[in-house]
């Protein structure tokens, strides 16, 4: 008898606990807490993962999101583009932040709660940005119930 491998399953569980959100006493930050588990520890932990505003719409701009959010809403009726569109930006958000909390990981998080400030790991999410674009575009699209035309 032959066994197969079974798949690995992920170190970590996260998922969004709430946010985005203005940052506690940061005017100029947004941020998101997560729900962070770890195989191995006997209960998951909250992480805020705080971003600047202004790193927010300079990845924006670099991935061309709002060109892309345009034409992507062009197939939702115009009563609901607006909507469709704050949600977007939260979405986006959602992934920037989860973004960062993906480099705090794989730096290695202890098992705390905690904030990750908006200074944190700033560089490598700049240089992660352009290569997660359609990762992040696709699952927005998948979020919002609106076809890829990628696909």
């Amino acid at each position: 008898m032959s066994f197969l491998p079974s798949p690995q399953s992920p170190q970590y569980r996260v998922t969004l606990f709430f946010g985005p959100e203005p940052a506690a006493d940061h005017p100029s930050c947004t941020s998101c807490v997560f729900n962070v588990k770890k195989r191995s520890w006997k209960g998951g932990v909250q992480v805020a993962v705080e971003m600047e505003d202004e790193q927010l719409a300079r990845a924006r701009q670099v991935i061309g999101f709002d060109p892309w959010l345009q034409a992507a809403l062009a197939a939702v009726p115009e009563a609901v583009q607006s909507d469709y569109e704050r949600r977007a930006q939260d979405l986006f958000t959602q992934a920037l932040c989860s973004l960062k909390l993906d480099v705090a990981i794989e730096a290695g998080l202890p098992q705390e709660n905690r904030t990750i400030p908006a200074s944190a790991f700033a560089d490598e999410v700049n240089r992660a940005v352009p290569s997660q674009a359609d990762r992040i575009k696709a699952q927005i699209l998948a979020e919002l119930d609106i076809p890829n035309k990628a696909e």
